[in-house]
């Protein structure tokens, strides 16, 4: 684990991750060719990472259909983590300035129209993270299937010292 980063806004994830009782897990392995995060100059582009627990996916199924919209929140969360994990296994979170951009897909049955409460589950955790530093611009999107039947992915740009 590395310290914050010093100066503006700097926040000690780690401390804020205790604080939650989150233990980052592994680095999710890819599931294709790809990694799992690039960096490029100051920002880290962490790939789609989907709600894998334990390699795992505790649930599958479209929302508003097999899966509540709480529960893709919850496992929004999780694809949060997942994120942050990959963060720190690249350059690690002590050195995260910004979570700059988040893109939440949402496997969403037919009418379902809720994919923002969906991916508020990912935004509010890197809120409680980083604070104003984990506020950030965000797409909410609907689509007929993600990868193993997953319910919700997310993807994240991120600022980093």
């Amino acid at each position: 684990m590395t310290t914050p980063v010093a100066g503006e806004g700097g926040v000690d994830a780690y401390a804020k991750l205790a604080e939650l009782g989150i233990t980052l897990p592994q680095v999710v392995p890819p599931l294709a060719s790809y990694l799992p995060a690039v960096q490029s100059g100051n920002y880290v582009y962490v790939s789609g990472q989907l709600p894998l627990v334990d390699g795992k996916l505790p649930l599958t199924g479209k929302v508003g259909a097999e899966v509540t919209a709480e529960q893709g929140a919850e496992l929004a969360r999780t694809c949060a983590v997942n994120v942050l994990a990959a963060v720190e296994g690249l350059v690690g979170l002590g050195r995260v300035v910004k979570i700059v951009k988040v893109s939440g897909f949402v496997a969403s049955a037919p009418g379902f129209t809720g994919q923002p409460a969906v991916v508020n589950g990912a935004s509010n955790l890197f809120g409680e993270v980083f604070g104003e530093q984990g506020r950030h611009s965000r797409s909410a999107v609907g689509v007929a299937e993600l990868p193993l039947g997953a319910p919700v992915e997310v993807e994240a740009i991120v600022e980093v010292a």
